[in-house]
Order: structure tokens, then C-alpha cells, then sequence
């Protein structure tokens, strides 16, 4: 791949991924707010830019991985942002979850300009994007996924093209409203069976063998909150943001979602108690928590 690669955004996911893209040899320029995470990608021979511009001038294709609709839009549309300063024949790729409205947005100016757009917001987990394991749900044109096509290889395990622009943040709404609110769930459950007194390691066994399981319950959790830690992968600040985002685009589309409205409103709760920069599977703990009981924790 010739073109020169730029990366906004090294948090917990975007470090990881940006790092996978110089593993890889590609040229890369990033910039974050943060300086920690410029130096440690500095010191796998990327180029640090100290401004959204100076990332898009200096790369062909420019990769965003924002926390939110608010930061994306300002460093694609702001008037010192990336469409401002990307010389002709660019590419826009943003990973960010965001609303429809936006993506759709950010597509429509990328048009008017002439440069590609890519919509690839990502499945998984943060120590998946640590690996290069993540997927990707990608909306773009045919020629324009083909170009970002090595770029997702070198992030990721699993790519799949969802359709035009658009298909992928709205594929990652889909799925983000199950894997969100499975933790509402999962923390009443295991709460309930805490207070039960049973056995946690049996009560797994028993759901891991029903229709009950979930992949929240038998993947994340017994490497997170169950085995205490609650440190973020991904926060319940961050999966609040989500949620009112499935909420609001489900309005748009005249779909009822009360379960997610209720939901929402359980993390709501949770984020206003003091839990919202823990991972989302601390949802556990948060309900347990609410009903004044140890939250249960796997052996060794």
C-alpha cells in the first residue's frame, strides 16, 4: 500500500489499532490530546502531528477513532480539521461509533470534495484491537473499501463490508444495543444468584449450557468484573453514549426500543453513582451495589 496513513484518536482502542498499522510497516502520522500514547507510538517509528490539519497534510488516507459525534465532526469538518486540509484524492476512514446522521453527514461533505469516505466502526474488545483481532462493520464503496482493505487486514481478524456508506455505524448499532444491554441483564441475573447465595461457578455452568448464555456472560466477564477487574475496556460512560444513540436513531425510524430506553436508564443510574469510567461489565457491580450485596467474584 503507497498511500501515507494518518491515525486521530490513540485511547484504549485507537493505540492499539493505530499500533497493528505500523507493526505492519505502513507510514503512519498520528496525533492524540494525549501525549502518552503519541510517544509510545513514536517509538514504533510513527510521525506525531500536533493538530487534526497537520495529520491530514502530511497523510493520503486518515483514520479517526473518536470517542463520540461531537469530536468527529469537529476534527473531519472543523475548519482546521482533516476535509479542510486532505489534498485532492484523499480518504476519510472513520471507526468512531456514532449516529446515522452523522456518518451520513460526513459521507455527503467527503462527496462534495472529492475524497472517499469509509464508515468502519469496530466489533470486539480492546484487547482485541491490542492483538489486531478486531472486526470491522465497513460502509463504502466498492473502490473505496478496496483501498482501506489492507489497512482493516492490518487491524483486524474479521471484515465485513455491510454495504455503501452508512451500512457499518448502522450494522454497529445493531450490535451494540445487544452486547450493551446484555450487561444490564447479566448484572441482574448474577445479583439475583448472589443473593440467592448459590454457587457462582456452578450457576456459569448451568448458563454457559442453556439458551440462557450470551457472549458478554461467557467471554467478557470472566476476564473482567467477575474476576475483579473493572478497569476499562470499555466504559459505561461510553456504552451510555451508545445506548442513547440506538434510543434516538430507533426514534428516527419510528422503532420502539423500550427495553434499551430502560436500559439506558440503568446505566444512567450507574454513571451518576460514581461507575461511569469503569468497563461496562461493572455493571455488575453497580446493581449489586443498588441492592446491598457482595458482587460475586470466580475463584483463583
Amino acid at each position: 500500500m503507497s498511500d501515507r496513513i494518518g491515525f486521530i484518536g490513540l485511547g484504549r482502542m485507537g493505540r492499539g489499532m493505530a499500533s497493528s498499522i505500523r507493526r505492519k510497516q505502513h507510514p503512519l502520522t498520528v496525533h492524540d490530546i494525549a501525549p502518552g500514547p503519541v510517544a509510545a507510538l513514536e517509538e514504533l517509528g510513527a510521525a506525531s502531528a500536533g493538530s487534526a490539519a497537520a495529520v491530514a497534510q502530511a497523510s493520503d488516507v486518515v483514520l479517526t477513532m473518536l470517542p463520540g459525534p461531537r469530536e468527529v465532526q469537529s476534527s473531519i469538518l472543523g475548519a482546521d480539521g482533516i476535509l479542510a486540509n486532505i489534498k485532492p484524492g484523499g480518504l476519510v476512514m472513520d471507526m468512531s461509533t456514532v449516529d446515522p446522521e452523522t456518518t451520513d453527514a460526513l459521507a455527503a461533505a467527503c462527496a462534495a470534495r472529492g475524497i472517499g469516505f469509509v464508515d468502519a466502526p469496530v466489533g470486539r474488545l480492546a484487547w482485541h484491537a491490542d492483538r489486531g483481532e478486531s472486526l470491522f462493520m465497513v460502509g463504502a464503496s466498492d473502490a473505496d473499501f478496496a483501498r482501506v482493505k489492507p489497512l482493516l487486514e492490518a487491524m483486524g481478524s474479521t471484515i465485513h463490508h455491510c454495504g455503501g456508506p452508512g451500512a457499518g455505524t448502522r450494522t454497529k448499532l445493531v450490535n451494540n444495543y445487544l452486547a450493551i444491554i446484555l450487561c444490564q441483564l447479566n448484572a441482574e441475573a448474577l445479583s439475583l444468584s448472589a443473593a440467592f447465595g448459590l454457587d457462582l461457578e456452578k450457576t456459569l455452568e448451568v448458563l454457559h449450557g442453556t439458551t440462557a448464555t450470551n457472549g458478554q456472560l461467557k467471554v467478557n466477564w470472566p476476564n473482567k468484573v467477575l474476576a475483579g477487574d473493572t478497569e476499562p475496556g470499555f466504559a459505561i460512560d461510553l456504552a451510555h453514549k451508545d445506548l442513547s444513540l440506538i434510543v434516538q436513531a430507533a426514534n428516527a425510524a419510528k422503532v420502539t426500543l423500550p427495553v434499551a430506553a430502560i436500559a439506558r436508564e440503568a446505566f444512567s443510574s450507574a454513571r451518576g453513582r460514581g461507575w461511569g469510567q469503569k468497563d461496562f461489565s461493572a455493571m455488575l457491580d453497580a446493581q449489586c451495589e443498588l441492592a446491598g450485596i457482595k458482587p460475586p467474584r470466580l475463584k483463583g
